[in-house]
């Protein structure tokens, strides 16, 4: 398992666009990710699940990816991430 503390950087948040992409970019792996922040854990393949999250920009977010290309998905999540869901081009 792998486990990674990310910041909510881009403008907006974890909006209806932001998690559209992060469940299609999760869709790609087999592996289960989970995304915690504010006391709750959601299943991060789950456009809802993360919505319900309602993390806006700033708050941190800690994510678990289990299964056999967990380290790839992590990889992925994580640059997806830091280049603010490619919303600030």
């Amino acid at each position: 398992m792998i486990e990674r503390e990310l910041t909510v950087s881009n403008r907006l948040g974890l909006h209806a666009r932001a998690t559209a992409k992060l469940v299609q970019l999760l869709s790609g792996y087999r592996s289960h990710a989970t995304l915690v922040a504010k006391g709750r854990e959601v299943n991060a393949k789950s456009i809802m699940g993360v919505m319900l999250l309602a993390a806006g920009q700033g708050t941190q977010v800690k994510l678990r990816v289990e299964g056999e290309d967990e380290e790839a998905a992590a990889e992925a999540i994580t640059a997806l991430f830091e280049r603010r869901f490619d919303e600030d081009q």
